[in-house]
């Protein structure tokens, strides 16, 4: 989640081994788009994380909006940038394609900077600064919340039309398995370089020269990775659009709910398979069977040519299994929410502590609180190279097999909530430093808590994208990434719900945490909703029974997506 709140992401792999287009032309594709789509991934990387890894603290300094108020705007916008990503999926599959939603998405990324950099420019736009030594500040007018939130709406909008997307046109490029995994090694190098520049560079430039500084950079590198992008057009092979499979999927419980009255057979006769000349395959399995009536053939349902005379009122056999496939997976994809939840809190929490702990190294130099997401990213970096050149091959020398998304995810869990527990022993030391000492901790001590929450990401991100992209039903393998980010967004909506609600409640979050504040006791509430959720994970787990490969194939599967 560090990746994508800061603009890159950690979990596509499993579109690297979607496959290819059934018939590529020859004449576009292949690695001559490769330095066009990467330049433009570096562009927009940089234009995305240009505003978000210091969102929090530019809230705060210069709108005067309080502290808790910015850091759930941050969630908010945050659900937006990965919530949208599902929604522009279903545009590039249903409508435009992949191409048209990339350079309107990057468009409207590049109108959204434009607003921000004019809000730090233009004075009437922003609310005048706090006088010296007085804790009253001026309040945003309505037309500069108004401004503010179009501009944060769009840039969220863009990004998320542009993360996943890019991914998806890029593996479509290649035939071959082997050439999108290469890919997606260039891809990963591209995104983290760039989203630690972002979380270092432009955030120094924006806390130590100027906010329009800043945004500038986001906007240069915007327009020329939607100008790099555009000059390679003539080389892309593009993709039609082939309408979304969650059409299908709506009409099985149409066809469902208007044929409610009909009796379910066991006869495979009795089913329709989309095969005009006769029928093939075995009856709908049993579970949900409910749902086997979509599939069901009755009077009227099939003309003479064979086609469907209504298409609303039957589906095949395996439209109505692709549905069930999913019913199974969901609890699973559930307990994913509840898993992200805490981190969207500690991400805009460990901003606010990071203002209140002494950050400097040395007497010059001091770490922009926007910053800090860099440790979670290091973290990644490192754990997932330890993980793939050390301890997998231990697994398997021990175990016998690779392990199993599940067991992965399962072990990102208790990372997540070791990480929160370490979060609220910090914050309480922290805490008291500040108002018994008077004396401000170094923000350093902020950093075993992000190096945690990063080594359980690395664990559970690629295992939840390996056992989506397994599971899910064939004709929704390219959304399995995006299914993940969709667990980030609503995780960032919930967040920001959580902390509204315990700031109703409780006095734990005033605006200045110093002040009263008990931002540990809020990391406590969520090691135990993540212990809750934990256990509920193992019941699911142990529920579940993969349907698409075997225990083994599914570890090894995992393992050849990563590499």
């Amino acid at each position: 989640m560090a990746a994508l709140h800061a603009g890159g992401n950690t979990s596509l792999s499993g579109d690297g081994e979607a496959p290819p287009p059934p018939t590529v032309d020859r004449r576009r594709g292949g690695w001559i788009t490769a330095p066009f789509i990467l330049a433009s991934i570096a562009g927009m990387t940089l234009a995305a994380g240009g505003w978000m890894s210091n969102l929090i603290v530019f809230l705060i300094q210069e709108f005067n909006i309080k502290s808790i108020n910015a850091a759930q705007i941050f969630n908010v916008a945050s659900g937006c940038a990965n919530f949208f990503p599902v929604l522009a999926a279903i545009l590039a599959d249903s409508f435009l394609g992949c191409f048209s939603v990339i350079w309107i998405s990057s468009l409207i990324s590049f109108m959204g900077l434009i607003l921000l950099v004019l809000t730090v420019t233009i004075d009437g736009l922003r609310p005048s600064d706090c006088e010296t030594g007085s804790s009253v500040c001026a309040t945003p007018s309505r037309i500069q919340y108004a401004v503010l939130f179009a501009a944060l709406a769009l840039v969220s909008i863009g990004l998320g039309g542009t993360r996943f997307t890019l991914a998806t046109i890029g593996a479509n490029q290649f035939n071959k398995h082997k050439h999108q995994a290469t890919y997606f090694n260039l891809y990963f190098f591209t995104l983290y370089v760039n989203s630690f520049i972002c979380s270092t560079g432009i955030v120094y430039v924006q806390d130590n020269l100027s906010w329009a500084w800043g945004y500038g950079i986001s906007i240069a590198g915007s327009a020329v990775g939607l100008a790099v992008f555009l000059v390679g057009r003539r080389f892309y092979y593009r993709d039609k659009p082939r309408g979304s499979p969650f059409m299908s999927m709506a009409r099985v419980v149409v066809a469902c709910v208007r044929k409610r009255k009909a009796e379910v057979s066991y006869e495979s006769a009795d089913y329709y398979y989309g095969d005009v000349d006769g029928v093939k395959g075995a009856a709908p399995t049993k579970s949900f069977r409910i749902l086997n009536r979509a599939a069901l053939k009755t009077e009227g349902d099939i003309l003479p040519n064979g086609s469907i005379s209504k298409p609303w009122k039957l589906c095949t056999v395996q439209q109505v299994e692709d549905l069930k496939s999913l019913i199974r997976i969901l609890p699973l994809w559930s307990t994913s929410i509840l898993l992200s939840t805490p981190i969207a809190i500690q991400v805009s929490l460990t901003v606010l502590q990071a203002l209140a702990t002494d950050r400097h190294l040395g007497r010059r130099f001091q770490i922009p609180a926007g910053s800090m997401a860099v440790f979670s990213l290091i973290s990644i970096a490192i754990s997932l190279s330890l993980f793939d050149h050390v301890l997998w091959p231990m697994w398997k020398k021990v175990a016998g097999k690779n392990p199993t998304p599940l067991q992965q995810i399962g072990i990102g869990h208790l990372f997540n909530i070791a990480s929160m527990a370490v979060s609220a022993i910090v914050e309480s030391k922290r805490r008291t430093a500040a108002t018994s000492h008077h004396h401000p901790m170094s923000v350093l001590w902020l950093v075993p808590q992000l190096v945690m929450v990063g080594m359980g990401e690395a664990f559970h991100f690629p295992g939840q994208v390996a056992l989506y992209y397994q599971e899910f039903p064939s004709c929704l393998k390219s959304m399995a990434s995006a299914m993940v980010a969709m667990v980030v967004g609503v995780a960032f909506y919930l967040s920001s719900a959580v902390v509204g609600f315990v700031k109703r409640v409780t006095e734990w979050l005033p605006d200045d945490i110093d002040d009263g504040g008990r931002v540990d006791n809020v990391y406590w509430v969520v090691v135990v909703i993540g212990v809750f959720n934990f256990g509920y994970y193992v019941v699911c787990s142990w529920l579940y029974k993969y349907k698409n490969v075997g225990v083994e194939e599914a570890g090894d599967h995992r393992s050849d997506s990563e590499s």
